[in-house]
């Protein structure tokens, strides 16, 4: 998705899109390690979590520069800016809810808690997605 986004805002360089796709992909496997390492542990580690972070925050920063350093803004249809905004916020959520579950804060002491604040997230993000993509395409041009 981060990639579709980069491209909507003016990213059309393929070297920097295909570093975008490997870094969004090393973020995930950096989570999915996370959960592998702190499977049946009473310590949780959150190295995993910080190595993601990085690769996290290094695509935003690449796509932010492509966005006020290349792009004319002018050209760039309003939906994009909703989905961009929307999804950094959305994104920015899960590693809220992950602290949260590792550190048993509050309700999030029960894991299966947790593990509902990230499907709601997933069904909210994606739907909220789905439906500025629709409606900014479906616009009479």
């Amino acid at each position: 998705m981060m990639v579709l986004i980069a491209m909507l805002l003016g990213m059309c360089d393929i070297g920097a899109l295909i570093l975008l796709f490997a870094q969004n992909a090393s973020m995930n496997l950096f989570g999915l390690l996370k959960g592998k390492l702190n499977q049946n542990r009473c310590e949780t580690s959150l190295i995993s979590f910080w190595f993601g972070t990085f690769a996290g925050l290094v695509r935003w920063v690449v796509v932010f520069m492509y966005v006020f350093g290349n792009s004319d803004l002018s050209q760039v249809p309003w939906f994009v800016f909703s989905i961009f905004g929307s999804y950094f916020i959305f994104f920015n959520l899960f590693p809220i809810n992950m602290i949260l579950q590792y550190k048993t804060v509050g309700k999030c002491q029960d894991y299966l808690y947790g593990e509902r604040g990230y499907i709601i997230l997933s069904l909210m993000a994606k739907g909220v997605l789905a439906g500025l993509a629709f409606a900014g395409a479906m616009q009479p041009v």
